[in-house]
């Protein structure tokens, strides 16, 4: 192979239904601006959309009818009510692809849809109806609709099936390849079969030289051997390739010589370069020992080849993730209303792009900061950012964004921000942050202008003694603010919660709870999750448990995958007991519920007393920041438009006497702001410069030293007058 190869990637089943996972957009735009001949496919969107169609259902009932199943009660009635289910199957599609909006009244008046088991839930749920209007509704119905139908397919024709996951439990924690091996030598079941005939079909279309598999979660994994498997037996020139999330956490100690018989290389961390490098060999460009990060068997025995002396792609040149291919406008939004962030993650069409490369705090123990993906932090400029945003609009006609970094970093979102605003570039966007100071106020206002509508958080144990021992960098208290600027310039919060950690005790546990409920009682949080703590080998708490109070004990190592560890936390309490409590009483949190309830309400055996203040977090959120007196080197930033100015003269007993009257029209109203004329003159000047220059950084200082002189209060003290109050409240923000 000598001329550039023809390439195919695939993300294999299954990650999303309403967005392509990035990461084959994100080599295709940098293969492609390589010169390489690059296609790509979401075959977990494809078989989605093969398999919940007529034709599709069809072959499922017919399958379950030939064969000889158990089938459950709700099995039975599903099945007796396949007519139904094959004349709805189309439209409930079409209507989730925003394709038919008509279809909201029916379905959400509840004489449309054939009902199963997952409508049980309805009673429970009618309290949060009543925010929602006909289309969410109608999308929540349909989507438990479709939770029915992969009910019935999971416990007849496919029991790995899952709309998030594909037979993740033979995936995870995988230290030995054998329950996956022995599944791919079973006879493909009806899924696989469909699965199969969209690669053979695209492998006819596109007729490539290279395989490349995206494997994000464990999720993906088989489907991606599935698919290699048949690459192997029908078309045994075509070379295939394996990266993504999972093999960057899973298989970095790999030795199973079992899994070439289906994928040639495995790559680690950042795909860019090893499979630049990787084409260059096929190209007779490279030697074999010059590949970066790579896997390989040879003689039977599996290496590890990084002798490439290139540097990583920067991230400034890893270039504009390219959507072409996708299937961008046959996505389907659905609708979890357990929580709203994770509304927010599965409803809509999300572009996803990343900040920076890294995390640039990268010390949290429980985090794999070890990692290449984490380690290894490296920004881009905003200009550079805005220019790729731009291009994805273009490319995909979507203006929504999801920042995708482990924590994007504060004084890039503002750079950012600044950008779009400049440009006049409207977007929507949301990502993860880290609950840290530097978020004030201001930036939180300047973000929700640029078009930051959530941030997701990582709270994890709400004990400082537990936040310090992660090394998180932050408090309860700091977080407490930082989420009650957020949500006062009008973006949702999420905080992702943890429990379980090592040492915590029963106290900590029960404490914990009544910070999270404390915060959604002063609604500082909208949102969040109860995650188990999980001890993985990249960690430092992995690396060095005893250091962290608990045992390391297990799995042994394998052959195979080595990322999860099993462990023994003998100071801590028995943290599984308290999931179902933690997560009912979180749930019912989100909903304004409860909140007055004594925290042991929510478990049914005895807890610990709450041993805080019920006002701990009331007081941390009327804690006010720095005064502006403090902030002369900060940034100033004006989000109103240029006001005009009105010099008024007037006479009252025989004195004369002038006011000038700033005149502001915005969006949604006009105010006008008196002043003296010197510093009304002043303001003018400023506001006006401010207003129609983004680009220049003027600072606090820089207003402070042409303040006109003579006036009734100094420039400091003109900082706490009611004018200059007002402003600060209508835009004028210092970052």
């Amino acid at each position: 192979m000598t001329a550039a190869p023809k390439i195919l990637l695939i993300t294999p089943p299954l990650t999303q239904l309403n967005t392509p996972y990035p990461a084959t957009a994100y080599i295709k735009g940098f293969l492609t601006g390589r010169g390489f001949d690059v296609t790509q496919a979401d075959f977990g969107l494809e078989l989605v959309l093969r398999l919940f169609s007529r034709n599709g259902l069809t072959q499922v009932f017919q399958t379950i009818l030939d064969g000889s199943y158990e089938l459950s009660d709700n099995s039975q009635r599903m099945l007796r009510l396949r007519r139904s289910y094959l004349d709805t199957i189309e439209p409930v599609i079409k209507f989730l692809q925003g394709r038919d909006s008509t279809l909201a009244h029916p379905i959400a008046m509840g004489s449309f849809l054939p009902e199963a088991s997952r409508f049980l839930q309805l009673a429970d749920l009618e309290e949060a109806f009543g925010t929602m209007g006909i289309t969410d509704r109608a999308q929540y119905l349909a989507t438990l609709y479709l939770e029915d139908l992969a009910d019935l397919i999971k416990e007849t024709v496919c029991p790995h099936f899952g709309f998030s996951r594909y037979a993740d439990k033979l995936a995870m924690s995988a230290t030995s390849f054998d329950p996956l091996e022995n599944e791919l030598q079973t006879t493909p079941n009806l899924v696989d079969q469909m699965l199969l005939d969209l690669l053979d079909e695209r492998l006819q279309e596109v007729q490539p030289e290279v395989v490349g598999f995206s494997v994000p979660f464990p999720g993906n994994l088989y489907g991606a051997l599935r698919l290699a498997q048949l690459i192997k037996q029908k078309y045994p020139n075509i070379k295939t390739l394996m990266g993504g999330g999972y093999p960057n956490t899973e298989l970095r100690t790999l030795r199973e010589p079992r899994v070439f018989k289906y994928i040639d290389y495995i790559t680690l961390d950042d795909g860019e370069g090893p499979w630049l490098k990787l084409l260059e060999h096929f190209q007779g460009q490279r030697d074999q020992e010059q590949l970066q990060r790579t896997f390989l068997l040879q003689d039977g025995q599996v290496r590890f080849l990084n002798g490439a002396q290139d540097a990583d792609i920067p991230h400034t040149e890893v270039g504009t993730p390219d959507y072409s291919d996708l299937r961008l406008h046959d996505y389907l939004s659905v609708v979890e209303v357990l929580n709203p962030m994770h509304r927010l993650w599965s409803d809509g069409r999300w572009n996803k792009l990343t900040i920076a490369h890294g995390c640039y705090w990268k010390r949290c123990s429980f985090c794999d900061i070890t990692l290449d993906y984490i380690s290894r932090y490296e920004t881009a400029p905003s200009t550079l950012l805005v220019d790729r945003i731009e291009q994805i609009i273009a490319q995909t006609g979507q203006t929504g964004f999801h920042f995708v970094d482990e924590a994007a970093p504060p004084l890039a979102l503002r750079d950012l921000a600044i950008e779009l605003l400049r440009r006049g570039v409207k977007i929507t966007w949301w990502g993860n942050i880290r609950f840290e100071k530097t978020f004030s106020a201001d930036l939180c206002r300047l973000l929700a202008a640029s078009g930051c509508i959530a941030v997701s958080g990582g709270l994890e144990v709400a004990s400082d003694r537990l936040l310090a021992k992660m090394e998180k960098g932050v408090s309860i208290a700091q977080v407490a603010r930082v989420t009650r600027d957020f949500t006062a310039a009008g973006i949702m919060v999420h905080a992702y919660l943890m429990y379980g950690f090592p040492t915590q005790t029963a106290q900590e546990t029960i404490d914990s709870l009544e910070i999270v409920r404390q915060l959604f009682e002063q609604n500082v949080i909208q949102s969040g999750y109860w995650h188990r703590f999980s001890m993985t080998a990249h960690s430092p708490v992995g690396k060095n448990p005893e250091k962290y109070g608990v045992v390391k004990v297990g799995p042994e190592p394998g052959l195979f995958a080595d990322n999860d560890l099993w462990h023994d936390d003998p100071q801590g309490a028995d943290h599984e007991l308290y999931g179902p409590g933690l997560a009912k009483a979180l749930y019912n949190f989100m909903h304004g519920i409860g909140l007055e309830e004594p925290l042991s309400f929510w478990f049914d055996f005895k807890v610990p007393r709450v041993s805080l203040p019920r006002t701990l977090i009331a007081q941390a959120v009327e804690t006010l920041g720095k005064p502006d007196a403090e902030k002369q080197n900060l940034r100033v930033f004006w989000l109103g438009h240029a006001p005009e100015l009105d010099i008024q003269t007037k006479t009252k007993k025989g004195r004369t006497f002038q006011n000038a009257v700033l005149v502001f029209t915005e969006k949604t109203e006009e105010y006008e702001i008196k002043t003296s004329p010197e510093v009304g003159q002043w303001l003018f000047t400023w506001l006006t410069r401010l207003s129609e220059d983004y680009g220049t950084k003027y600072l606090l200082k820089d207003m402070a030293e042409d303040y006109p002189a003579g006036q009734m209060f100094t420039f400091q003290e003109f900082l706490i007058t009611d004018t200059w109050l007002e402003l600060r409240e209508r835009g004028l923000l210092v970052v």
